[in-house]
């Protein structure tokens, strides 16, 4: 087996929710006219059930898949081999509890995987990452590098015209790598262009100017200087230059004063998704696999109290396994509209819940850890005997003609597809973006499940609808501040 260090394979998420930055300008101009002049595309927008766990899960699960560590589906764990697991936000869900825990729970991977909660920064998945590429060569297992961001935003914000929700993760290990990694350098500096103390909820951004001059124009030019310096690399030798920065000509500022040709500078996916956070400089890396060919060098920097710089160098290994899950993630789009229905969902607002909503959701944490398989890697059964699937698993047999006593193995139905058998769409039920929709869906292979529905458009859902499982929230326990997660079934090609 090849034992070259690299970048085995990558995935990215977008949710399918964007959001118009017209609606946003034309809703608040009455108050901030100035927003006309950033009202140029989209932003992705997190439906009420994602959120930074969730959406690392998916970019995780497509990074896994594409991976040569990928198991079949049905098999207990997504992949073999993984030994770690990094994930890297500065808006996880939960500070005291491991959030990375949840999401090698999510993936079931083997309880004996190490795990980081990187945080504190928009350096966050380039540290991580750096740290992935560290423990490998010293002798560890292949990681699994996982970064994404759900930023709340004030209303009328420039922030909320600018920010958007994403996920990408890399799966970093020995073996054909796509991608070497040639170099890395990082330069600390406490330089602050924004920043969140622990008891807000939103982010406080300092003068643009001085962020672009003293900042990305004197701080990156830096890294990328000893970068070249150390690796022996040409600036004009890089073929894809990722510098995630949502302030305009900066990126080609940085790449002049470095020496980068114009022509290298990527499309930083600004007016298609937004700024996607710690979670942007892996996305854009994840864009450029798509178009790079064998040879092509990539450069990625990072900015945020100083700058992480990383060189890499395409592999042939590339074509035999190519990505596209960036296009094909903003491609999958559906319009979020009105604007109040985004204020509603993303809690911007308090909006009249009604009585239905007042029902105590405390989690018995007991019952959770005994059926944390079933619950959080959507385990259930295969009989030993006669081979029929079965979910949640028991100890007999569920086929009337075998009821076969304790021959249940492990069989994960995470990433088994299935179709939907009934439906239910229901404005009575609590939900925060009614109609809740469940149903019946029958998986391939056997094997059937009374699952909530998620990322539907009315007009498609019917008998027959094809379905792909998503780890999503479930529910919120608001009085004690705890999320519930679970599986959901959503259209296949959503």
């Amino acid at each position: 087996m090849d034992d070259t260090i690299g970048l085995l394979s990558i995935g990215a998420y977008i949710p399918r929710l964007r959001l118009s930055r017209q609606l946003i300008a034309d809703a608040n101009r009455w108050f901030n006219p100035a927003l006309r002049g950033m009202a140029r595309g989209e932003r992705a927008v997190c439906s009420w059930d994602e959120d930074t766990v969730t959406m690392a899960v998916e970019a995780s699960r497509q990074a896994l898949a594409g991976s040569p560590l990928a198991n079949a589906p049905g098999a207990p764990g997504a992949a073999d081999g993984i030994g770690a697991l990094y994930l890297a936000s500065t808006t996880l869900p939960f500070d005291d509890r491991q959030n990375s825990g949840m999401v090698v729970a999510a993936l079931n991977l083997p309880t004996a995987t190490r795990t980081m909660d990187t945080t504190g920064s928009a350096r966050a998945a380039t540290s991580a990452l750096r740290a992935a590429f560290d423990s490998v060569a010293a002798g560890g297992p292949a990681a699994l590098v996982a970064s994404a961001e759900h930023r709340r935003t004030r209303a009328a914000s420039a922030q909320e015209m600018l920010y958007g929700d994403g996920a990408a993760a890399a799966v970093v290990g020995r073996g054909e790598p796509i991608a070497l990694l040639v170099g890395a350098v990082t330069e600390t500096l406490d330089f602050v262009p924004q920043f969140r103390a622990s008891d807000r909820e939103h982010d406080y951004a300092w003068e643009e100017r001085w962020i672009r001059d003293e900042g990305y124009l004197k701080i990156v030019p830096v890294a990328l200087e000893r970068l070249f310096a150390e690796t022996g690399v040409k600036p004009s030798e890089i073929t894809h230059f990722c510098l995630p920065c949502t302030l305009r000509r900066v990126p080609e500022g940085v790449a002049k004063r470095a020496g980068i040709s114009a022509s290298a500078v990527r499309d930083n996916l600004g007016e298609r998704c937004g700024d996607t956070g710690s979670a942007h400089p892996l996305l854009m890396l994840a864009h450029a696999l798509e178009d790079a060919k064998p040879g092509d060098r990539i450069v990625v920097a990072s900015f945020g109290e100083g700058c992480d710089a990383l060189l890499f160098e395409v592999t042939g290994a590339l074509a035999a396994r190519p990505f596209d899950g960036v296009s094909n993630a903003l491609a999958r789009r559906a319009e979020l509209a009105p604007y109040q229905r985004f204020l509603a969902v993303n809690e911007t607002v308090e909006v009249e819940r009604g009585m239905r909503a007042e029902v105590d959701k405390g989690t018995p944490l007991s019952v959770l850890y005994r059926n944390r398989e079933m619950v959080f890697g959507l385990v259930g059964g295969r009989c030993r005997q006669c081979g029929t699937h079965q979910f949640p698993s028991g100890r007999y047999c569920v086929n009337p003609e075998c009821n076969a006593l304790d021959s249940q193995d492990d069989y994960r139905f995470a990433d088994v597809p299935g179709t939907v058998n009934s439906y239910t769409a229901d404005s009575l039920t609590y939900c925060p973006d009614p109609p809740a929709y469940y149903g019946m869906v029958q998986f391939d292979g056997g094997g059937r499940l009374m699952a909530d529905f998620s990322d539907i458009d009315p007009e498609r859902l019917d008998v027959g609808l094809r379905m792909r499982m998503v780890f999503r929230i479930k529910d919120i326990d608001a009085q004690r501040g705890f999320v519930r997660y679970f599986w959901k079934a959503a259209p296949l090609d959503a």
